[in-house]
């Protein structure tokens, strides 16, 4: 029972070593797309976590950033996240789709006061707001 405990620590240990190299490499990464890319999950993650606690949000989008919430945590995944580069891409087009059908319910500056990472991302994936309809 102690070797198994002493091989579990050893790869929790790991693991975690892992996923603190990765975030320090992700740091040092050039702007650009790649940064773009590595920040573009936890950035997600971080505007899904606001806006399902604010108020102003409508429940069918809060529904919809639950769900990209959730398919992020899910260890079940399309495309097996150990491989390289295309590993994170199912999550990424979940995330994108869920935010682009959530954006137009949610008013555009509660939108960008959640998203934390660089703004023409959100902008880029949104488009363009649509102009507002005449009041009779």
């Amino acid at each position: 029972m102690t070797e198994w405990l002493i091989g579990l620590g050893v790869l929790l240990g790991a693991l975690l070593l892992s996923w603190g190299l990765l975030f320090v490499l992700a740091k040092r990464l050039p702007p650009g797309i790649l940064r773009d890319l590595a920040a573009f999950i936890p950035d997600c993650v971080t505007t899904a976590r606001r806006l399902r606690k604010d108020p102003r949000v409508p429940r069918r989008a809060k529904i919809a950033v639950v769900l990209a919430g959730v398919w992020v945590a899910s260890p079940i995944d399309l495309i097996p996240e150990f491989i390289p580069v295309i590993g994170p891409l199912d999550d990424i087009v979940v995330v994108a789709l869920c935010l682009r059908y959530a954006g137009p319910q949610v008013p555009r500056e509660v939108l960008l006061a959640a998203w934390p990472g660089e703004p023409r991302l959100i902008e880029r994936l949104l488009g363009r707001p649509q102009p507002a309809e005449p009041a009779n």
